[in-house]
């Protein structure tokens, strides 16, 4: 079957999946005055905490400020060292230049695309603090192999679970399996608030000076001031930040998380159509997800191999013309002029190889079948006009 000769979609990357529900979500807090942080921020953090496993969620304004946040509050800073992934988006690594601290790239398995547990502890040394590895894509990273070496050498885990939620390694949902876990809630990730993010963690001290942090190093929120039954005047003991997400955001996000699981089957459902399809034309490889991962297809990434005719760059360009928007697949951060400037030549053969021969198409809960099919035709007759 080929596309229909004349026929042309237009198909965006992907879209927010976002209702009549969504829309009428921040009435009660618009209407309320509670606009900022207050109680729906607080009762979202409770629904996400409860939804991955863990006693605390911590909201802020972006995943990446939940990066930054969660390193402060462990104390990283100028003369320490965190080890991350270079293939992610360059806000993995940013996090750790806003702390003052040393990035250092670390390799990724070739398959899941995810940091390399092994690479990972070839680049420890006695000033490494943290390692920040990084579910790339919405796969859970081999979270207990990572936790084995940070054990060792004494250093914390911050995952950068970004496109994750909702995944589970080994059963146990992303976000209790950290000692602090980020998650994205940015339009393409599979629920949103528009923007923000938020920190889960177990650890009752970390929780709390996260909070603080996040509103200025305040000693009393404002929620907890416009509850009390006497004036408290609050104290600034420590440099802090302003990192709160809104009310009317969370009033959103509480809706989002109630559809989560649904949001997920379709998604899972339309990659594995992509998977059965895809695998049969030469020239790609559809994604691996080794046993332990519950994927969220955050995207969908396809790798062109060494037998295909054309290369991403120019199959991207074909797509765009046939009104397919597609995207390379993750950057490799360590090219980048920013870190060029900082950290010099690092050498990440994998990560390169995998930043230049990958790529994302689209996939949405909202995208129909025909529009799935347009896809799949699509680069069919680019990759196999035999076909």
């Amino acid at each position: 079957m080929t596309v229909e000769a004349g026929k042309k979609m237009s198909i965006p990357i992907t879209k927010p999946a976002l209702g009549e529900e969504e829309a009428r979500a921040p009435f009660d807090s618009i209407k309320s005055g509670w606009v900022t942080q207050g109680p729906k921020v607080a009762e979202f953090e409770k629904a996400v905490a409860a939804y991955v496993g863990a006693r605390h969620g911590v909201a802020t304004t972006s995943c990446t400020t939940g990066l930054h946040l969660a390193l402060a509050s462990l104390g990283v800073g100028p003369g320490d060292e965190v080890i991350v992934p270079s293939f992610t988006f360059i806000a993995s690594a940013n996090a750790i230049l806003y702390t003052g601290a040393t990035v250092v790239f670390c390799e990724i398995d070739p398959r899941t695309y995810n940091a390399d547990p092994a690479d990972i502890e070839k680049r420890i040394t006695k000033r490494t603090k943290a390692i920040m590895p990084v579910d790339q894509i919405g796969l859970p990273c081999d979270i207990d192999a990572i936790n084995e070496v940070a054990k060792r050498h004494g250093v914390d885990v911050v995952e950068d679970a970004a496109p994750a939620i909702g995944g589970a390694y080994k059963g146990r949902k992303v976000g209790s399996n950290a000692h602090q876990t980020v998650f994205s809630f940015h339009p393409r990730k599979v629920i949103t608030t528009g923007e923000g993010g938020m920190i889960t963690t177990d650890d009752d001290a970390l929780a709390d000076k996260a909070r603080k942090l996040r509103a200025h190093a305040m000693s009393v929120s404002d929620l907890d001031r416009h509850k009390a039954d006497r004036p408290i005047i609050e104290e600034y003991h420590e440099l802090g930040f302003n990192y709160r997400m809104t009310d009317i955001q969370a009033s959103i996000g509480l809706v989002q998380i109630r559809r989560l699981d649904e949001l997920l089957r379709i998604r899972v459902e339309k990659a594995n159509r992509y998977d059965r399809e895809l695998g049969r034309i030469g020239g790609l490889a559809v994604p691996s997800v080794p046993p332990y991962a519950t994927h969220t297809y955050q995207s969908y990434c396809l790798r062109l191999t060494k037998d295909a005719h054309v290369e991403r760059d120019e199959l991207m360009a074909r797509l765009l013309r046939r009104g397919i928007a597609t995207r390379r697949g993750v950057m490799a951060s360590h090219l980048e002029q920013v870190y060029r400037d900082r950290v010099g030549r690092v050498a990440l053969p994998v990560t390169e190889d995998a930043s230049r021969t990958t790529m994302l198409i689209p996939l949405f809960a909202a995208m129909t079948d025909d529009e799935q099919t347009y896809v799949i035709e699509s680069l069919r007759e680019e990759l196999d006009p035999a076909s």
